[in-house]
C-alpha cells in the first residue's frame, strides 16, 4: 500500500495548519497544468473548421452541456463551466495516476481529495436550491398526497439520503481508483514473482503479465467513466436544487 503513502516535499505551516507540499498536491497541481496546456492548444485559434485540439475541446465541453441539458433542462447551461471544470479535473487525476515508470501519484484514490470535491459540489447544489427556492426548497423531502406521519417518515429517510450523497460521491470514486490500483500492484507482483520461479524463467510470468496488460486497459475505461458518473451525479443533484424533482 506504500504506492498510497502521501510524502511531503515542502512543510508549509500557516496559522498552525500544516498547509504543506505533498506528492499528492504535486499531482494535481500536474493535472491543472496538462488540463491548461490541453485547453490553451485547443482554443488559442479557434478556426470554422477545428483541427483535432479543437474538436476535442469541443466535444468535451458539448459532452458536458447535453448532460446538463437532459438532465437538468435549459437552466442547466449556467452551470456548464463548473460541470466541466470537475469533470476534466477528474478525468485527468485519474488518468495520469495509471503513468508507469515515473512514479505517478493518484489524488483521487484519496478520500480527503474526493471528498473536499463532493463536498463542493454539495455546498453549491444547496446554496442554489435556497438561492432559488427558499425554505420551499424542504419541499423536495416532502412527498406530496401522503398521509402526514408516512409523509414524515419518508422525508425524514429523503433527509438522511440527500445529507449522504457527497459522502457517496466521495467513497464511489476513491474506492473505485483504489482498488484498481491494488490489483495492478499485486499482480505486478505475481509478474516479477512468478517469472523467477522453476526451471524457465519468465514462463511463470506471462499470465499475470497478461492479466496486468487487461486490467491497465480496463483502469483507463474505469478512470473515464468514475469521471463521468460523478459530473452525471453532480448534474443530477443539480436538477434537484433547481426544478425540486
Amino acid at each position: 500500500m506504500e504506492q498510497f503513502a502521501i510524502k511531503v516535499y515542502k512543510p508549509i505551516n500557516a496559522g498552525g495548519y500544516d498547509v504543506s507540499f505533498t506528492n499528492s498536491s504535486t499531482w494535481m497541481a500536474v493535472a491543472l497544468v496538462a488540463i491548461a496546456i490541453f485547453l490553451y492548444v485547443g482554443t488559442a485559434r479557434p478556426q470554422l473548421v477545428p483541427g483535432r485540439w479543437q474538436a476535442a475541446v469541443e466535444y468535451v465541453y458539448d459532452f458536458i452541456t447535453t448532460m446538463l441539458d437532459d438532465n437538468v433542462g435549459p437552466e442547466g447551461r449556467a452551470f456548464a463551466p463548473l460541470l466541466f471544470a470537475v469533470f476534466i479535473f477528474v478525468l485527468a487525476c485519474n488518468l495520469l495516476g495509471l503513468l508507469p515508470w515515473i512514479g505517478a501519484f493518484t489524488p483521487t484514490s484519496h478520500i480527503a481529495v474526493t471528498l473536499g470535491l463532493a463536498v463542493l459540489v454539495f455546498g453549491i447544489v444547496c446554496v442554489v436550491g435556497f438561492w432559488k427556492h427558499g425554505l420551499h426548497f424542504f419541499t423536495l423531502f416532502w412527498p406530496k398526497d401522503t398521509f402526514f406521519l408516512l409523509a414524515a417518515f419518508v422525508a425524514l429517510i429523503e433527509l438522511l439520503s440527500f445529507l449522504s450523497r457527497p459522502f457517496t460521491l466521495a467513497i464511489r470514486l476513491f474506492a473505485n481508483m483504489t482498488a484498481g490500483h491494488v490489483l495492478l500492484k499485486v499482480f505486478g507482483t505475481f509478474v516479477v514473482a512468478l517469472g523467477s520461479f522453476g526451471a524457465l524463467p519468465y514462463v511463470f510470468g506471462v499470465l499475470p503479465l497478461a492479466v496486468n496488460v487487461a486490467l491497465s486497459a480496463l483502469e483507463v475505461l474505469i478512470a473515464v467513466v468514475q469521471a463521468y458518473v460523478f459530473a452525471l451525479l453532480a448534474s443530477i443533484y443539480l436538477n434537484d436544487a433547481i426544478n425540486l424533482h
